[in-house]
């Protein structure tokens, strides 16, 4: 890997790039590009924390969704995708924390794009004031996209993430398939993703 004398490599060049033109110039494709660099590493993180893939599909598509929201706030001090995986990491804990999941993984560290280390660390205290607060945040982040979502999608995402239904709940509710709110569940995600990036001219 190639380090230019700033100490980035030449991905994390890119990245600020793509990311100037996201912000400055409202590029969908920039934003494209950046998902499309990241998701699968965003995604697997998060599988590894929570051996869950459903629920790890969720979890990328909101830390996506938070860093695009935020994107205008980035800082060139460090990489890109130390920032993100820096939200998707303080986002996974938070629900972690919610669900009281043990997992094997909460000690490991992970090393970035930039060759840095990033730490995953969870206070023991259960009754941090703060976990309210992000809980609330999260779900106001996500209803903001939510409410751009096609009807028809609007009630799965809502028993999803603001009434925290299972899948199999969601399935009961609805009286349909489980594979069939799978599916539709997985298009709803791809269209917040879509949203999330800006693209939600033609939804």
């Amino acid at each position: 890997m190639e380090i230019n004398e700033r100490g980035f490599s030449d991905k994390a060049l890119e990245d600020f790039e793509l990311i100037d033109k996201a912000v400055k110039e409202k590029d969908q494709q920039a934003y494209a590009s950046l998902m499309k660099r990241y998701k699968k590493a965003v995604y697997f993180m998060i599988l590894k924390m929570i051996r869950d893939a459903d629920d790890a599909e969720d979890l990328t598509m909101e830390a996506f969704a938070k860093a695009f929201r935020n994107l205008h706030k980035f800082k060139k001090d460090y990489t890109f995708s130390t920032w993100l995986f820096r939200i998707a990491t303080n986002n996974t804990i938070d629900f972690i924390r919610k669900k009281k999941l043990k997992t094997m993984s909460l000690n490991n560290t992970m090393t970035d794009d930039g060759g840095n280390t990033v730490n995953i660390d969870i206070e023991d205290d259960d009754n941090n004031p703060q976990d309210e607060f992000i809980k609330t945040q999260r779900k106001e982040m996500v209803r903001i996209f939510v409410a751009k979502l096609p009807a028809k999608y609007r009630k799965l995402v809502k028993l999803r993430y603001f009434d925290e239904l299972s899948y199999d709940e969601i399935a009961e509710e609805l009286g349909k398939p489980l594979g069939t709110v799978k599916a539709q569940l997985h298009r709803s995600r791809e269209l917040l993703f879509e949203i999330a990036q800006g693209k939600n001219k033609h939804i």
